[in-house]
């Protein structure tokens, strides 16, 4: 498959994100003329109207309440202590009334009071996420990785809940680097961003998906790992239609890997109960290493008689053979006369004929037989190029590789060719690894 086949939906981490910071800060400090006994905090409104307009706007419990009091904030006090603040808590309630326009909007603000706030980096990220705008969403999110570390955690959150925001912030930036790899075919990247993002969503298809291409489209590919998140993105496939898809897909590759399709409902079953690949996945789904043209040429020797092999067989053999098994079929063809059906290739002179044996041959145009005929050929006799010509000749010597037979002592014959001298069927060459 060449394209992701699902659409990327964000929306559970974002609200997750905006909506931390919808909460407010840590209340600031009251100026002196407040009721007494107010915490100090770092951050420290010294004005009253500037403190009693942040507390009115923050303490609204309605979204379009709390936006209007922050809005107007902004607008009277444009160089705040508490901007920062103001505008993360503006965000949450923009994405609270479901305005995720001017919730990406605030966010954009947001960046320009501190470029490194991570929340608003998520919230970036994800705009141009939805948006395809893959390469602002890459910057963003590798903005928002960097400055991840170091992001001070809230006075208003607790640890293990800031944690937790931090990993979905992450995973949404993750997501961005990863696709945005995966889009410019660096697929190392896009494996290493895609499977922190799988860690933080296991069971989001619309990453997993993705992270199974970026292992496949390796050189070399990472096949193994590709075909179980290709299993487990079948299993959490939304629709029926995206995961007969999937699964189709992910035959096909394991076919080719395996060499059959046995195991492969195993895998299917076994990756959509569990997230992440087993320590054994290697030795339970072996890839199928097909036998070596010299195995496949011994195996020949040993089941076939030389003179029921076709053409082509013989070829294997003398070309890719071991020395034993060479030595048997040579032995067995060499100056004894041979009848057989072969294409022309060449007429290189009336005594001459380059001919092709073997269907591979056949199909690439490049003789594998050099005959020489006892006599001239008569006009009426000397076949066309492309043509089928039956005749008889005599094997007195080989060149291996590129493999070419020479024949002695041709003769047409004009009527049927024996049964046993068929044209031979097509055996394909060995794929060597």
């Amino acid at each position: 498959m060449n394209k992701i086949l699902l659409t990327v939906v964000l929306g559970t981490a974002v609200a997750a994100v905006a909506q931390a910071a919808a909460q407010p800060q840590a209340q600031p400090a009251a100026p002196q003329s407040a009721p007494q006994g107010a915490p100090q905090q770092k951050k420290e409104i010294k004005d009253p109207a500037e403190y009693n307009a942040y507390m009115g706007a923050v303490g609204q419990q309605d979204p379009t309440a709390k936006i209007s009091g922050l809005e107007a904030f902004l607008t009277q006090y444009p160089n705040s202590v508490m901007k920062e603040d103001a505008l993360e808590t503006l965000m949450g309630a923009y994405q609270a009334k479901g305005d995720v326009a001017k919730m990406g909007d605030t966010a954009q603000r947001l960046l320009q009071a501190n470029p490194n706030n991570i929340k608003a980096l998520a919230i970036v990220t994800y705009s141009k996420l939805a948006t395809n705008n893959l390469a602002e969403a890459d910057q963003n999110g590798q903005k928002c990785l960097d400055a991840l570390p170091n992001a001070p955690k809230p006075d208003n959150i607790p640890a293990d809940e800031w944690e937790k925001t931090k990993t979905q912030i992450a995973g949404i930036c993750y997501r961005a680097v990863g696709l945005a790899a995966l889009n410019n075919k660096d697929y190392p990247k896009a494996v290493t961003a895609l499977h922190k993002a799988v860690e933080g969503a296991p069971n989001d298809v619309n990453v997993i998906y993705p992270l199974s291409q970026a292992y496949l489209k390796q050189a070399p590919p990472d096949t193994l790992n590709g075909l179980w998140f290709t299993a487990r993105a079948a299993g959490l496939a939304p629709t029926p239609q995206g995961q007969q898809q999937i699964e189709k897909y992910g035959a096909s590759v394991y076919r080719k890997y395996h060499g059959s399709d046995q195991g492969w409902t195993d895998l299917l079953a076994q990756a959509k109960a569990t997230p992440f690949p087993p320590p054994d996945l290697a030795q339970k789904y072996t890839q199928y290493v097909p036998p070596t043209p010299a195995d496949q040429a011994a195996d020949l020797v040993k089941t076939k008689k030389v003179e029921e092999m076709s053409f082509a067989e013989w070829e294997l053999v003398l070309s890719e053979g071991k020395p034993e098994d060479v030595d048997k079929v040579w032995s067995a063809l060499k100056g004894k006369p041979l009848q057989m059906v072969a294409q022309v290739m060449e007429i290189a002179s009336p005594t001459n004929l380059k001919l092709a044996g073997s269907s591979d041959d056949i199909e690439a145009k490049k003789p594998d037989i050099d005959l020489t005929m006892k006599a001239a050929l008569p006009a009426r006799l000397v076949p066309k190029v492309g043509a089928d010509f039956q005749f008889e000749g005599t094997p007195v010597s080989y060149v291996p590789k590129p493999f070419v037979m020479t024949m002695n002592d041709g003769a047409v014959l004009q009527a049927k060719a024996p049964a046993g001298a068929k044209k031979p069927p097509v055996h394909k060459k060995a794929a060597t690894q």
